[in-house]
């Protein structure tokens, strides 16, 4: 891998450790990917005694204690990810986030779903700015800023910002589908699907951006039957360019919706004291192979500035577009291998990557996933997050997902 910018992975005694796996926190350039964090209490090994609020404030307390480790502190965190197992658990989490988060809000995305290691009723993760970048020996001055940003074009909440920029990347928070009246839009998964888009779309062009400078969607839907409404309205919201996809299956989401979508934006003006003029024409490099399977509904990898996004990958044979045979580690092994041919084929190796999504259908799986797992990535260094979902497409028994690096970053335009 060519460029400055290297893969920065950290640990710290004072939050759950599980060396050999994944690391807590993994740096590149001006972000840190975090593991999802489970509430356990680091001194003891075991989940934090008590209800969902004691169990979120174990989570952020091990959050917080990682930020610390690398001299950041929460308000440097962009966005972040809640999985809950039962969703009406949330107004208690909001309670305990609130008071880690009394002035700024990141942006949110809040989803229920079937299982949780160790059992656990919520894990929550953060993405986190890094200014100072990851070039070895030589910080930068750190002196970037956040752009935390609302419309009143899209539906707002006092839990979360909409937007927020960092460096040459917009988080998003997870759009519903709630209209104008503050109501969710009449209609089935179809209209619910439109108006998270358009809420997206409204949000975009609050900060003058377009919906082809999305480079990574990410579909919650609580009827995974439902993707085939969504992919009738596909083509008309991404006519020619289309995103990397994750399409997940949860149990609940807020507000009772059947759809949420997510979205990550490339940001080429950055945020000062970057200059527009310095990088605005940076470009979105989209990338498919033969060598994995392919889809009429994403594009296997976008690389934007100084990361690359994987489309989640199902246990399919690109060789033959069947699923292979076995059980959850054949499946784990068939993922991965796709993952490793969609690097290559970007000139990338799977040590680039800083972080691992995966959806299991049975979380009791993980421990044969963890020995496939290993082989790919046998120092562990990844942060990853794991979450047991209701459905997989296709009947597979797992999905997984990758962020990388991309140290030579993408030409600006001519």
């Amino acid at each position: 891998m060519s460029g400055d910018n290297a893969v920065l992975a950290r640990n710290t005694e004072n939050a759950p450790q599980s060396i050999g796996l994944q690391s807590q926190t993994v740096a590149f350039s001006h972000y840190n990917n975090f593991s999802a964090q489970l509430p356990v209490d680091p001194a003891t090994g075991a989940l934090v005694a008590g209800g969902v609020a004691e169990q979120a404030g174990q989570c952020l307390a091990n959050l917080k204690a990682i930020l610390e480790s690398i001299g950041h502190v929460m308000d440097d965190v962009v966005r972040l990810t809640v999985f809950l197992t039962d969703i009406a658990d949330l107004d208690a989490v909001d309670a305990v986030c609130a008071t880690y988060f009394p002035d700024y809000v990141p942006t949110r995305t809040t989803v229920a779903v079937a299982a949780l290691p160790l059992g656990a009723a919520v894990q929550i993760e953060a993405l986190v700015s890094n200014g100072e970048g990851t070039i070895p020996g030589a910080p930068q001055a750190g002196d970037l800023i956040k752009v935390a940003r609302n419309t009143d074009a899209a539906p707002r909440s006092a839990a979360s910002t909409q937007t927020v920029a960092f460096s040459h990347y917009n988080n998003l928070t997870a759009q519903l589908p709630i209209c104008a009246n503050g109501q969710l839009v009449a209609g089935g998964a179809k209209e619910q699907a439109a108006q998270c888009f358009a809420n997206v779309k409204a949000i975009l062009e609050s900060i003058d951006h377009v919906m082809d400078d999305i480079v990574r969607i990410t579909v919650f839907l609580t009827d995974l039957a439902d993707v085939e409404a969504v992919n009738e309205i596909y083509p008309a919201v991404f006519p020619g360019y289309l995103p990397a996809r994750n399409v997940v299956a949860v149990t609940g989401l807020p507000l009772g919706a059947s759809v949420q979508v997510e979205a990550v934006i490339s940001h080429g003006d950055g945020t000062p004291p970057q200059l527009p003029e310095d990088a605005a024409k940076l470009v979105i490099e989209p990338n498919d192979t033969d060598a994995a399977p392919k889809s009429q509904y994403s594009t296997q990898t976008i690389a934007f500035s100084h990361y690359n996004h994987i489309t989640g990958q199902l246990p399919i044979d690109p060789a033959t577009g069947a699923l292979v045979a076995g059980g959850v580690a054949e499946q784990t092994a068939q993922c991965l291998k796709n993952i490793k041919a969609i690097v290559e084929s970007v000139d990338h190796v799977l040590a680039d990557t800083v972080k691992v999504n995966i959806c299991l259908k049975n979380i009791d799986d993980i421990a044969a996933l963890d020995e496939v797992y290993t082989t790919f990535f046998p120092g562990g260094v990844p942060a990853r997050r794991i979450i047991g979902v209701p459905a997989l497409p296709e009947g597979v028994l797992v999905q997984i997902d990758a962020v990388l690096g991309n140290a030579e970053g993408t030409p600006p335009a001519a």
